[in-house]
């Protein structure tokens, strides 16, 4: 079969590429064409647009690029006509993949399958409408989504969580490397690593990236490690890094994670990723108009949270300092307690144990391939 995939960031190029590699093992004539990245190209298939073209965040970035983001979807549902796919798999990215939906749904009868829902639970719940119209069969990754969407009669599956897939698979396919071997070849020095996991975007980078390496300037027995984000140049980051004495490892964030002590981290799929490690972390979020976004976030959202390992467990377990509670000393301080609290640190280290279980066990891409295949099956 023929499957056309939309994924608009680092980590939809994740998942993807493990979606279309759990694909192939069950479809050996599949063929794939893709909006990705490097890692869905390594799969095979023809790539049409890199991510690193769309991503634009916030509303003014969107505003000044929206010709080009146009430009994209009209490209988009073009390569989708002229492709005939058995299905449009839409990743994550609501803004885009949302509208391509209603476009495919209203002039085609390709069936639209969206895997990793968007976080509607948090905001926008108004966007469910548009899934009970455009999309044919949602997937979902967080357990919690299933009783989200059941109190709006739209069925979903849960699959399970492709970030517990995807490090696992590193964890052994990796099983031979040694903390000596990553500190040798990424040229570090013996000291524990401070991993700054500091966003995937530029704006990200830009908000974060200053205040996280103010906050641990004065750690000296500790060396920061700056996980360089895929599709970001080291100059950009040598802009916001400035006279301090850290360094940047591209195309290794696992690894960095595997062999640090503890994490600074944006929100995000990162968060996850570093329970998933056992590596005791602060989310850091730096936003414009704190007290405004602060409110907003108490008032109008239907979230409590903003990382993903607090939402599953559903309680604090990890310190969010965002808007009026991001600041490089709010931020030290709580890096203090994770390296030299044993007491927090092994608190924080159960409840990831505790979170690790709810997701359950690894296969949330093969199981999801299976259903798709299944379901398309149904339909021939």
């Amino acid at each position: 079969m023929k499957y056309f995939l939309i994924a608009g960031e680092a980590s939809g190029d994740l998942h993807g590429s493990n979606l279309m590699a759990a694909i192939k093992e069950q479809d050996k004539d599949a063929e794939f064409a893709f909006f990705g990245g490097d890692l869905m190209q390594a799969q095979g298939g023809r790539l049409i647009k890199h991510y690193r073209e769309l991503a634009f965040m916030g509303f003014i970035p969107v505003l000044l690029n929206l010709r080009t983001i146009l430009r994209n979807m009209k490209m988009c549902n073009q390569e989708i006509l002229k492709y005939q796919p058995d299905v449009v798999i839409l990743v994550d990215y609501p803004g885009f993949n949302l509208k391509i939906a209603k476009y495919v749904k209203t002039h085609t009868s390709i069936p639209v399958y969206y895997y990793i829902s968007p976080k509607v639970w948090a905001w926008k719940e108004y966007r469910v409408k548009s899934f009970k119209k455009y999309v044919d069969e949602m997937f979902c990754i967080l357990p919690f989504e299933v009783d989200f969407f059941k109190k709006h009669n739209y069925h979903v599956e849960y699959v399970g969580n492709p970030t517990v897939d995807a490090v696992a698979n590193y964890k052994a396919e990796n099983a031979s490397d040694t903390r000596e071997l990553f500190l040798q070849e990424n040229q570090l020095d013996g000291r524990p690593v401070l991993a700054i996991l500091c966003g995937s975007r530029q704006q990200e980078i830009k908000d974060n990236l200053p205040y996280m390496l103010d906050a641990v300037k004065d750690f000296g027995d500790y060396q920061p490690v700056i996980a360089g984000a895929p599709g970001i140049e080291p100059e950009y980051y040598k802009k916001y890094i400035g006279n301090h004495n850290c360094r940047i490892v591209f195309g290794q964030t696992y690894r960095v994670l595997q062999y640090a002590e503890a994490a600074l981290v944006t929100s995000g799929t990162a968060t996850l990723e570093t329970a998933l490690f056992r590596i005791p972390q602060v989310v850091c979020y730096e936003t414009p108009i704190p007290c405004i976004v602060s409110w907003y976030f108490k008032n109008m959202m239907n979230s409590p949270y903003i990382s993903l390992v607090n939402l599953i467990a559903g309680k604090t377990v990890v310190q969010e300092l965002f808007a009026k509670y991001f600041s490089t000393e709010a931020i030290r301080k709580e890096a203090d307690k994770l390296l030299n609290d044993k007491a927090y640190r092994q608190q924080m280290l159960d409840e990831y144990d505790r979170v690790i279980g709810i997701l359950g066990k690894p296969g949330a891409s093969g199981k999801a391939a299976t259903l798709m295949i299944a379901k398309l099956k149904e339909k021939h």
